[in-house]
């Protein structure tokens, strides 16, 4: 009975073996078509879902080119600092992360907490930039979650105050925003690289993948500034500044061979390293943004016009008694009644009389076409951020009264840059070259405006200025002949000239003989009692200059007396 049962369930249970291992078999083959399915018809959608999940493209920052001076002494490198960001989602998952964090970076806990509750939009918050890497590193260590670091670079400028408004500065993400680091920023910035990694789900980087594009670091920057020079000219310059109370100062120190920029300092100066200093009247370039009346200094230029035209020479006597000149009802006087004088007594002397007797007398196209020439009313520099062109107005609009008064230095502007480049164009014999602030290996092409023979006679008066006597003995440079003129000039203020307030001018060449050095220094509003261009300017321009010449090894063109180099070494 029992065997009969068992044969006749025989046939349900074979049923039941094959219907289950029918449905392991579909089962088998529903995972083999979706396995075949994952991966071969849904593998590119799939991999990118997880690459977008865990793979990232970060940010290789590129580094700035560095400044430096001719003879490669830094003045703006790039330092590594690391900046703080936060994940806002993440830290604020963590009861108690903001608090930490604000904590840590020193920063309100509560502006914090509103700037990271606002942003949860984003993955990416900037919480404090540029710090140092030591201090990041402790941040990090702290181990707050959502915290995270990304490198970057801080400019940084060894010079300080020394060349601050020359070479400017950059702003947070080092991008050139004055002096010389604007006008040469695309040659500076580099180019950011990219590179893929694998993140972890707190972000931090587990792998790198690969590089999609290397970082291409910026191109370094050779200067034409000679450090020696530029210190000597700031510690003078100041000096001079603090001592007469002056309002401000600039000079410019210029190679007459190469038309090189071999020194330009301000004051007051500013530190680019502090940012708290970052203030428009501290951080700009006096001397190629400022203009100013130049006073006798431009005087000249005027003589230049007058020899071109042939009815002048060295020789040529001007009558200025009776010490006076009335001009359409204007009188223009001098200190001193001179009589009739030769023209290097009247540049000398600075005589507003023999020079109105001079100027009326020469054609105004020619004048114009002259100042014209020298670069008056025009940009020195192709492209300093912030360059004033000055003021030269058209001939065809001079009266009588506007070329005597041009003539002593009034009715025209000029910026320190534009008076010593005129000056070196005389130092050159009548070439004028280009301006450069980058090292030059030869000298460029010039462009001749004046004959060497003119020139020479032109600089040969000149050297009646630094006579003793003259308006500018304290000049002069023990061992080397000096160039040059003084100009001293009431400042312009709210339409009318303010006669307590003066610009004090000196501006010469050295050594007179081959001239190698232009250099102009002006001070504004000196208000200690002196304010005579020979007085203030005249002795900054000695000690720059002279020792200048004796750093760049050039031979003294001058004898100097025992009793003589005494007196003199004292006032450098």
């Amino acid at each position: 009975m029992k065997a009969r049962r068992t044969h006749r369930n025989a046939p349900a249970f074979r049923w039941r073996v094959f219907f289950l291992l029918g449905v392991l078999t579909l089962i088998a083959l529903a995972l083999l078509a979706r396995a075949v399915d994952l991966q071969l018809v849904e593998y590119s959608f799939l991999s990118g879902q997880g690459d977008a999940r865990f793979t990232r493209v970060v940010s290789i920052p590129a580094h700035r080119g560095v400044i430096t001076d001719r003879y490669g002494e830094p003045l703006a490198v790039s330092t590594p600092v690391d900046s703080v960001w936060v994940n806002p989602r993440q830290i604020l998952r963590v009861p108690g992360a903001v608090r930490r964090l604000a904590a840590a970076v020193k920063i309100d806990p509560q502006t914090l907490q509103r700037d990271i509750s606002s942003n949860t939009h984003l993955d990416f918050l900037y919480v404090a930039r540029q710090l140092p890497p030591p201090r990041a590193l402790r941040i990090k260590a702290l181990g707050i979650p959502g915290v995270y670091l990304s490198r970057e670079y801080r400019r940084y400028y060894p010079g300080g105050e020394v060349t601050g408004q020359l070479i400017g500065f950059t702003n947070i993400d080092d991008r050139g925003r004055a002096g010389l680091e604007l006008a040469y920023d695309p040659w500076l910035t580099g180019i950011d690289g990219e590179k893929r990694v694998i993140e972890d789900r707190y972000g931090r980087i587990v792998q790198d993948v690969d590089s999609i594009r290397p970082a291409r670091p910026g191109r370094d920057l050779v200067l034409s500034i000679d450090l020696r020079i530029q210190y000597l000219a700031y510690r003078a310059l100041k000096a001079e500044v603090e001592e007469q109370r002056a309002r401000s100062g600039a000079m410019v120190v210029l190679d007459i061979a190469t038309g090189e920029v071999l020194a330009m300092v301000d004051q007051p100066g500013f530190n680019p390293n502090d940012r708290s200093q970052l203030l428009p009247n501290l951080y700009r370039n006096r001397a190629v943004t400022d203009v100013f009346e130049p006073g006798s200094s431009i005087k000249p230029f005027f003589i230049a016009t007058a020899l071109e035209t042939g009815r002048y020479n060295d020789q040529s006597i001007i009558n200025t008694s009776p010490g006076f000149i009335r001009v359409d009802g204007h009188v223009f006087r001098d200190e001193h009644d001179l009589g009739p004088v030769d023209i290097a007594t009247i540049l000398g002397k600075s005589s507003n009389v023999g020079m109105a007797h001079i100027a009326l007398s020469l054609p105004p196209q020619l004048i114009w076409t002259t100042l014209h020439a020298f670069g008056f009313g025009q940009l020195a520099t192709e492209g300093y951020p912030g360059e004033a062109a000055g003021d030269l107005s058209d001939y065809k609009d001079w009266r009588p009264i506007r070329i005597a008064t041009m003539a002593h230095g009034y009715g025209i502007s000029v910026t320190a840059l534009q008076l010593a480049h005129a000056y070196a164009t005389l130092g050159d014999y009548g070439v004028e070259r280009p301006i450069s602030f980058l090292r030059v290996n030869a000298p460029p092409a010039g462009r001749r405006i004046l004959s060497a023979q003119l020139c020479r006679e032109l600089l040969e008066m000149m050297r009646s200025v630094i006579l003793p006597g003259s308006t500018a003995p304290l000049a002069a440079i023990p061992g080397y002949t000096v160039a040059g003129k003084t100009g001293t000039a009431w400042e312009l203020r709210d339409g009318t000239y303010d006669q307590n307030a003066h610009t004090a001018v000196f501006a010469g060449v050295a050594p007179a003989s081959a001239p190698r050095l232009a250099a102009v220094v002006v001070l504004r509003d000196p208000r200690n009692g002196l304010y005579y261009g020979g007085d203030v300017s005249a002795p900054v321009f000695s000690k720059v200059v002279g020792r200048a010449l004796r750093l760049m090894g050039v031979a003294p063109d001058e004898p100097v007396a025992p009793a003589r180099a005494v007196q003199m070494a004292s006032l450098q």
